[in-house]
């Protein structure tokens, strides 16, 4: 079981005003939080982002995903 206090993929997950002006993102992407959320509710598979993005893997996909559980719960999550 995952630890919602303490995400097992938070390391993937970076904050840069830099990048996406300060959005989550999957380290070393501009790709966001929000936009995999986005594709995995828009019904993609993991699979289909995978080969679209292929850039990204799997457990950044479950970054965001854990990611985005802390920040509905109210909880904030550090990166």
């Amino acid at each position: 079981m995952v630890s919602m206090t303490t995400p097992a993929h938070v390391d993937r997950i970076v904050v840069d005003p830099e990048i996406r002006f300060g959005k989550p993102t999957i380290r070393g992407t501009r790709v966001t939080v929000a936009d995999i959320l986005g594709w995995l509710a828009s019904d993609m598979s993991f699979e289909e982002i995978l080969e679209d993005y292929p850039y990204i893997d799997r457990d950044d996909i479950l970054a965001a995903l854990e990611y985005g559980a802390s920040a509905s719960g109210g909880r904030r999550v550090a990166s």
